[in-house]
């Protein structure tokens, strides 16, 4: 079950979103999570990335 947190971040004129999504990893199967930050019409696609 994947996990996703969406905080909004302002900075200046941008506005950008920081996305923690939880992966699986292949080799170990242990959870890890991966943060990234981008603009918020990019979150649905960062989400659903596998």
């Amino acid at each position: 079950m994947a996990k996703k947190a969406v905080a909004s971040l302002q900075t200046g004129s941008k506005r950008l979103t920081k996305a923690i999504k939880m992966v699986k990893s292949p080799k170990t199967g242990a959870y890890m999570f991966v943060e990234s930050i981008m603009p918020p019409e990019r979150v649905n696609d960062f989400i659903n990335k596998k």
